[in-house]
């Protein structure tokens, strides 16, 4: 196989391939990665049969770590949008801080909403509440619809278990530390949705929305979805996981033993704790027939089945980059100290803004840019809980830079806003580009301090 400084370039010019291919040419990234893996393979003479095998092992692999946690996580996610649940969890929030700061409120609700369920279909779920908010509380539609896009945003890329910090997670090696990912998560996504609201509230001065002085009635909205379930059940589903996951890892810190110890690491693993939070989920189900336990559960399935295929080209990437001398000669590099853990935090931001930028999604960014950097950490002495966290902060900070024009969820900001291109830019864009760098500062400080 070839060896030496080569290497590196054959890595830029997959990174270029996938970047390109993804953006340019609107190749899949499941088949923009593949191909890359198998040019890897080639280019660097790995034995034809041994290419075969590690590209099996790579994806397989890594989809016994993470793919059923993904799969939860999705079902969880659909759940709470087709019941209610979202707009209850919502209901709360405006309740416990909507009078006298509702466009704070609306950041709270995003943040909240976005943990289970995707930012763009969260945005949907909660567009006709955002205008209501707006009209009855006098606050600009403007501030309140940029609050409440970024407060969606921040969580979508940063806290498990939405599926892309999920799949970064098991992509680096941290599937087993999730809940230390979780709570760094949230330490990092609080200064984020902080930037976020103060955006709107700084920008949402300067825009009009057409349209915003129509009436629009709070109890309405609430009234268009039915029957609410309750907060109780609305919230156990995603607080059930995290509380579970969250004492697994005091279990591990503590290293304590014993019967109650084992079964704590039991339901708290991962796998369990979102199994049971599925579980719990079915108590939003209004009946128990073929619609909601097939057609809701088969939605939430068919959701992580994209993110299912492009994880696992991710951990073929991987495993085939692992295969070759790349490891070794990194290790070389980084003794000579040439690469330190915190450059290794900006240029996995850089590779994740430069595919989220490039391509759109802020998904694909997360995954692709995991699986880039997965074979290169343990070079590096990146093997700390804490540290394996701050680099999927990293990630997904990346992740959040910038939304424009090729992002889905800029267009599902702007049509169900009715904000102007021009004016989406300004404050949407913009405001996605401040979370990232915020994103990325707080984890720079995080790792100073904690690694």
């Amino acid at each position: 196989m070839l060896e030496g400084p080569i290497l590196i370039l054959i890595l830029i010019v997959a990174i270029l391939f996938i970047v390109l291919s993804t953006s340019v040419l609107k190749l899949h990234p499941f088949l923009s990665l593949l191909i890359a893996t198998f040019g890897v393979g080639l280019i660097v003479g790995m034995p034809l049969q041994k290419i075969i095998t590690t590209i099996n092992s790579g994806f397989g692999g890594l989809m016994g770590y993470i793919g059923l946690v993904i799969i939860f996580g999705t079902i969880i996610g659909t759940i709470l949008e087709k019941s209610g649940g979202a707009i209850k969890m919502a209901d709360v929030v405006l309740r416990a801080f909507g009078k006298k700061r509702p466009t704070l409120a609306m950041s709270l609700i995003g943040a909240i909403v976005s943990i289970p369920v995707f930012c763009d279909s969260g945005f949907v779920i909660l567009s006709k509440l955002n205008k209501a908010v707006a009209k009855r509380s006098g606050v600009p539609l403007a501030a309140m619809t940029i609050a409440l896009s970024s407060g969606l945003y921040a969580t979508h890329t940063l806290v498990p278990p939405t599926p892309g910090p999920i799949a970064a997670a098991g992509n680096i090696g941290a599937s087993e530390y999730l809940g230390t990912v979780i709570w760094i998560g949230l330490i990092t996504a609080i200064p984020v949705i902080l930037v976020g609201y103060r955006w709107a509230l700084q920008i949402g001065k300067s825009i009009t929305i057409e349209g915003e002085d129509d009436p629009s009635d709070l109890s309405g909205v609430l009234e268009d979805v039915g029957a609410l379930p309750s907060a109780f059940k609305s919230f156990l589903p995603i607080l059930l996981p995290v509380i579970l996951i969250a004492a697994a890892s005091v279990v591990k810190f503590l290293e304590a033993t014993g019967d109650i110890a084992t079964i704590v690491l039991f339901i708290g693993s991962p796998l369990v704790a979102l199994l049971l939070g599925v579980f719990a989920s079915f108590a939003l189900m209004p009946k128990f027939d073929e619609e909601h336990l097939s057609g809701w559960l088969g939605r939430g399935i068919v959701q992580g089945g994209p993110i299912l295929l492009i994880t696992g080209a991710g951990g073929a990437f991987g495993s085939v980059l692992k295969a070759t001398p790349l490891t070794e000669l990194i290790t070389g590099i980084v003794n000579n100290g040439t690469v330190t853990g915190s450059l290794f935090i900006v240029i996995a931001f850089v590779i994740a803004a430069a595919l989220k930028s490039s391509q759109g999604s802020s998904t694909a960014a997360l995954v692709i840019t995991s699986s880039l950097l997965a074979p290169l950490i343990p070079a590096l002495n990146i093997t700390t809980p804490v540290a394996l966290a701050l680099v999927v902060m990293a990630i997904g900070s990346g992740a959040m830079a910038v939304s424009h024009v090729n992002d889905s969820y800029f267009w599902v900001v702007t049509q169900f806003s009715g904000l102007k291109l021009n004016d989406a830019y300004r404050s949407f864009t913009m405001v996605t580009l401040l979370q990232g760098f915020t994103g990325l500062i707080v984890t720079l400080v995080l790792y100073q301090i904690m690694v």
